[in-house]
């Protein structure tokens, strides 16, 4: 009789590894005995930043209901070159984790994306990435909220010095370059597959001004960088070391808790079954003398009924900040509070009710 061979298993890289640092700490509680889960849990809880920005729905009862949820995830252009956790965000992207329809989307929003940012409107229209720079993670949160008109739950923050760190410490990732150039003191080849540790792999991701598709292009090599992250530490072990563990939360900060991850890794993990991304495109203008992405009213609230429909959440008009007119430079003042009907701590028909 023949033996049929049992069905290869479907590998979800992404799927694995998008919690690969949760994960590493609730293994590592197992692994490693509760003396050294509870000082792993210590080294998470310094990561704790609140934002200051106000919580547009009660995210504790979101998460105990096992709710969407949606997560502001910023790379900053700090924490290499001896910088620290200052300057602009040159990456931001909108996650939304639905453990009801067990998809996840991802929103990259580009860095010139042109805004006027809340509470900063004396500076006029600028590009999106100074939000960060102008009043960190709160303006940050704000800016993206009103913009888009959905709730951001919860950010995270990751500085390049962190993204090296994770890189050498699963020992590289190859990768092959769309393009060749040059770039921070390396050489990069089209075709022609490359080992990276950190500071390359960072260099090949950064550089935007040779790119022909700009800083969409920079954005497309970034997630080639992640994915090749994401392919070689599919191994949680690999990441399972108090050390690096304690290293990696000096370059991180969030609003999230240890609680908060818990319930994440445990009740949401099924929501990355299906992994989704998109991308708020804009077309180049130059306002007040510098290029920006300039986002149509129509893909705003594309991007706006996309996220929302990740949340579970009715849609609504895109709020307006983003919306300039390109012949002025001038952004419209933003109304997206008075007419969402945002309702705080869930009090009108439960978490997130009536937003």
């Amino acid at each position: 009789m023949e033996k049929r061979q049992r069905p290869r298993r479907k590998r979800h890289p992404v799927r694995n590894t998008i919690l690969v640092l949760i994960l590493a700490l609730l293994v590592g509680g197992v692994a490693y005995g509760y003396q050294k889960y509870q000082s792993i849990k210590k080294s998470v809880d310094t990561t704790y930043q609140a934002s200051g920005a106000k919580k547009l729905r009660n995210v504790n009862a979101v998460l105990k209901q096992k709710k969407p949820i949606s997560i502001l995830l910023m790379g900053t252009d700090t924490g290499a070159l001896g910088r620290t956790f200052q300057g602009r965000t040159d990456s931001m992207m909108v996650v939304t984790i639905n453990p009801e329809t067990e998809k996840t989307t991802i929103t990259s929003i580009p860095r010139d994306t042109a805004v006027s940012i809340p509470g900063y409107e004396d500076y006029g229209t600028v590009k999106i990435n100074a939000a960060y720079a102008y009043g960190k993670s709160k303006t940050a949160i704000t800016t993206v909220q009103d913009m888009l008109n959905i709730p951001i739950d919860f950010y995270a923050i990751i500085n390049m010095g962190g993204m090296e760190k994770i890189i050498d410490e699963v020992g590289g990732v190859d990768l092959t370059p769309t393009l060749s150039f040059s770039y921070g003191g390396y050489t990069f080849k089209k075709g022609v597959k490359t080992h990276m540790n950190g500071k390359r792999a960072l260099a090949y991701s950064r550089m935007r001004d040779d790119d022909p598709q700009g800083d969409y292009g920079r954005q497309t090599r970034q997630r080639k960088v992640i994915m090749a992250l994401l392919n070689k530490s599919g191994s949680v072990t690999s990441l399972l070391n108090e050390s690096f563990i304690s290293s990696l939360t000096k370059q991180t900060q969030t609003d999230l808790t240890f609680n908060d991850l818990t319930a994440l890794a445990t009740n949401y993990r099924r929501a990355t079954k299906s992994i989704k991304t998109t991308h708020l495109q804009g077309t180049s203008e130059t306002l007040n003398s510098q290029s920006m992405e300039v986002a149509s009213k129509t893909e705003l609230q594309r991007v706006t009924n996309y996220i929302r429909t990740g949340l579970g959440l009715a849609h609504k008009s895109t709020g307006t900040i983003a919306q300039v007119d390109a012949s002025t430079g001038e952004a419209g003042s933003s109304d997206a509070t008075s007419s969402t009907g945002i309702t705080d701590n869930g009090n009108n028909g439960g978490p997130g009710g009536g937003y």
